[in-house]
């Protein structure tokens, strides 16, 4: 049996037990941040990501998008 390491970029972790036949494996505490991400996040992108650069590039977004609703006066 082959050590089953997470496929996202950057990530260390072995021994994962989540498989998709497009991505590959991904980890628990991978798994969790594409979660979090919410349910629009492109899997290639976050897969391609490395680990909590996905948060930053939200955060931006979020950031941006609110700024617009809520503008400084």
């Amino acid at each position: 049996m082959g050590v089953l390491a997470c496929n996202r970029n950057g990530c260390r972790n072995i021994m994962c037990d989540r498989l998709s036949h497009i991505y590959g494996y991904i980890c628990n505490e991978c798994w969790n941040e594409l979660v979090k991400s919410g349910f629009d996040t492109d899997i290639k992108v976050f897969m391609d990501s490395k680990k909590n650069e996905m948060s930053e590039i939200n955060e931006k977004m979020a950031r941006d998008r609110y700024t617009l609703v809520f503008p400084l006066t």
